[in-house]
């Protein structure tokens, strides 16, 4: 089969206008940005506040492994699927980051023949949103130091300043660095460091917030540091919000593209799931479900940490209802939970995938306490027998899950028909009685320890003595209140990426806690988190190139 570059420029895109056309939206509702990208209107959605709303499905997944589960995929397929039935359906995703692109995870938009198009600007430098945000983070930078620099008016403290620097890229010799060196003329000497740009708190309030008004206030409210009183100083402070603002007037403006198969797709905004909320922009989603009848978007990651942060924190902000769910699981990553090592995955073993149902029947178990309908979703791998399809079928039918075999990598929309149909049916029924992990009102660390033991299926917490400290500053300056958003480790449900499957007896160590005030949560470091990831051994980008006549290659 070809590569997933080699299928997208085989693609027949239509003009930008006709996917605007097919939505109904008017030249004043949309920009174009080439001939196959536009920028949606920033009052678009104001405009369309009386219409009624589609309904919200949600892709998640088990566990991800290096063997990969293809929930972007799925999510496009199934989009592609419910048109194939007649369905006005529209996809929501998030824009990849340039990081995990040159790095080893891939990007986010699709594979085989259920991609969003054009990939390759998609997954490389797209609209430039993310450079957005990261000059408007970096920005920021500038004006804290400078502040400091030229008399430091605020009395801010150099040691308590939480604001790091960012850059759209994995690069580990940054996470911790000194700037200010080489004199008096070069600023005021002070420990600082690089998060990666998806991790910037800048991003997280671009994906919340629901109007320019709206991305102004919250950027007003970023907790920069603390004075040499331990008083929180905020962007508003030093009065460069309307800046901040300025540099992201055009980024906060969803995008509209196309999947392989011309379904309208709206792609806006990339947080980091396991260490930000992990979930596209609050305009797109409901832009989408103002334009469409069935609306398919993403969190990231498995359900810990992607569903419950979409459930728990942005469906909060955005007053979003779901109306069902789809959970992602491959014969290859159960069987990786089922203790088979990556080299031997295209052998048939139906006794790992047993031991590995494991993963999956607690992400059934975290949306059943939700209380939302949900499909399994099986990705299909060329690798996949028969024998392992079956099994994992027959299980979910023994326990009256609903499931479906999925085969849109290789199909597209073709193969995406039954779990549509199956989907369909669950978001127009009436099975669910929604509620959350958590109460705002609980104390933050009991908000911790309800997702720990909830969501994860840890024994408990165990706070550090900076956590702690952390956790009752917070309280006392009134952030006791907002919702948590937890940083851990993608691969297991503990906080030990090593621990795949199921594990039982495990303690979630939590770190540090760190201030989103704008964004509106309480970031919570768990284990050993980085906010700024390195690239591995042999990173993708060794493989990528662009030949004379301007084609890329190697793109995944």
């Amino acid at each position: 089969m070809k590569s997933d570059i080699e299928i997208a420029q085989l693609a027949e895109l239509k003009p930008i206008g006709e996917i605007a056309g097919k939505l109904d939206l008017t030249e004043g509702d949309w920009e174009p940005y080439g001939h196959t990208k536009a920028k949606l209107s920033d009052s678009l959605l104001n405009k369309l506040k009386n219409k009624p709303d589609g309904k919200v499905i949600l892709v998640t997944s088990i566990n991800p492994t290096p063997a990969g589960e293809g929930k972007s995929t799925v999510t496009v397929g199934l989009g592609q699927a419910l048109n194939k039935i007649n369905k006005n359906a529209i996809i929501a995703l998030r824009e990849p980051s340039l990081g995990p692109v040159m790095g080893m995870k891939g990007g986010a938009a699709g594979g085989g023949y259920s991609q969003v198009l054009p990939m390759e600007d998609i997954n490389l430098h797209f609209t430039g949103d993310l450079h957005a945000i990261t000059s408007a983070n970096n920005a920021l930078s500038a004006i804290i130091d400078n502040h400091i620099h030229r008399g430091n008016e605020l009395n801010i403290d150099p040691r308590r300043i939480e604001w790091k620097r960012v850059m759209d890229m994995n690069d580990r010799v940054l996470r911790q660095i000194v700037v200010g060196l080489g004199g008096p003329l070069r600023g005021v000497p002070r420990e600082d460091g690089f998060n990666i740009t998806v991790a910037s708190e800048i991003m997280a309030i671009l994906c919340l917030a629901t109007s320019i008004d709206d991305l102004k206030e919250r950027l007003s409210r970023i907790v920069i540091g603390y004075t040499y009183d331990e008083e929180p100083v905020t962007v508003k402070d030093l009065k460069i919000e309307g800046a901040l603002t300025l540099l992201l007037k055009d980024a906060i403006k969803p995008n509209l593209v196309q999947t392989f198969e011309n379904t309208p797709a709206i792609i806006h905004g990339g947080p980091f799931a396991n260490i930000a909320h992990g979930c596209n922009s609050i305009m797109a989603t409901k832009s989408a479900a103002k334009l469409g009848d069935y609306v398919i978007t993403e969190a990231g990651f498995g359900a810990d940490l992607g569903a419950e942060k979409f459930l728990d924190i942005k469906s909060r902000a955005g007053n979003i209802d779901t109306d069902a769910v789809v959970i992602v699981a491959t014969v290859r990553a159960l069987k990786m939970h089922g203790g088979v090592a990556k080299d031997n995955l295209k052998t048939e073993n139906v006794e790992a995938l047993k031991a590995g149902m494991k993963n999956l029947e607690k992400h059934i178990e975290t949306i059943e306490y939700f209380g939302l309908p949900f499909v399994v979703a099986i990705n299909k791998f060329p690798a996949d027998t028969i024998a392992e399809t079956d099994f994992i079928t027959d299980w979910c039918n023994e326990r009256n899950i609903d499931v479906a075999l999925a085969d849109i990598f290789a199909k597209g929309g073709d193969g995406g028909i039954e779990l549509a149909e199956k989907v369909v049916e669950k978001a127009d029924s009436t099975e669910r009685d929604f509620k959350r992990i958590y109460d705002l009102e609980d104390s933050l660390e009991t908000k911790i320890r309800k997702v720990a033991q909830t969501v994860y299926g840890a024994d408990d917490i165990e706070m550090s003595t900076r956590a702690q400290k952390q956790l009752n500053f917070y309280e006392q300056q009134g952030w006791g209140k907002l919702p948590i958003c937890m940083a851990k480790t993608q691969y297991s449900l503990s906080d030990d990426p090593s621990l795949l499957g199921r594990p039982t007896g495990f303690t979630v160590k939590i770190r540090e806690l760190r201030p989103s005030i704008g964004a509106g949560f309480i970031v919570v470091l768990t284990g050993d988190m980085m906010t700024m990831p390195g690239l591995p051994k042999h990173p993708a980008a060794l493989n990528m190139d662009v030949v004379d006549d301007g084609k890329i290659v190697g793109l995944f």
